[in-house]
């Protein structure tokens, strides 16, 4: 079993019973966040890229609970320079075995740096392995057609997919993406956040293909795979 909780943007906490997993943990500066950095008792941090809003609070939230940033190699040291004491270095197309199960980078097209303006390698999506499903993060990404193979070589039960346009994929592009990657459920995420980012999110559950199902997700709520 695997429960995901949505925390808003691109920020969601996933949990098998025994392990929590936070990937892009952007709270604080997030109008939206159901949740708040002290929330957060994850062991695990996983990252897509730099950009501020998908880092967010994982410096502190590293910190306080002694937990591990899985992230490309250059924001997994910058994560260290800035105190945190445990990190994974990756890069995209490895994958590794972590306690809680698998984590695969992925290529997404866009870009990556802090806050401070440090460059931070390439921006990743993520294959996530954990509590017998198989969830695929595609990060900050345009579309792209080598998504079909990530369809073809994991059978994703759920795909967090980003649809707010402006600065990823719009609906349309979207929902073209999960036709490549044939989910069982995808859920639309990085939209709504900021006024530049602002769309139906129900039009892109109408855009999906037959025989997958679209689920809209407010920050709080939680799905059970």
């Amino acid at each position: 079993m695997l429960k995901l909780t949505y925390m808003g943007h691109s920020a969601v906490l996933l949990s098998d019973g025994t392990h929590e997993v936070a990937i892009d943990p952007f709270l604080t500066d997030n109008p939206l966040a159901s949740a708040k950095p002290d929330d957060i008792k994850a062991k695990f941090i996983v990252l897509t890229h730099g950009h501020g809003d998908h880092l967010g609070d994982t410096i502190d939230i590293a910190k306080k609970n002694d937990a591990q940033v899985i992230a490309t190699f250059e924001l997994a040291n910058y994560c260290a320079g800035k105190g945190v004491k445990n990190v994974h270095q990756m890069n995209t197309g490895g994958s590794f075995s972590f306690p809680f199960g698998k984590v695969k980078l992925t290529i997404a097209f866009h870009s990556s740096s802090t806050p401070d303006g440090q460059y931070m390698g390439d921006p990743n999506g993520l294959i996530i392995e954990m509590g017998g499903k198989t969830v695929y993060h595609a990060g900050d990404t345009a579309l792209f057609s080598d998504m079909k193979l990530i369809g073809e070589m994991h059978d994703i039960d759920l795909m967090l997919v980003p649809a707010g346009d402006n600065f990823t994929m719009g609906v349309d592009e979207a929902a073209k993406a999960v036709e490549f990657v044939k989910p069982k459920m995808a859920v639309p995420v990085h939209y709504n956040t900021f006024p530049v980012i602002k769309i139906d999110p129900n039009e892109f559950v109408k855009k999906l293909p037959s025989g997958i199902e679209g689920k809209v997700m407010n920050p709080g709520d939680t799905v059970e795979l």
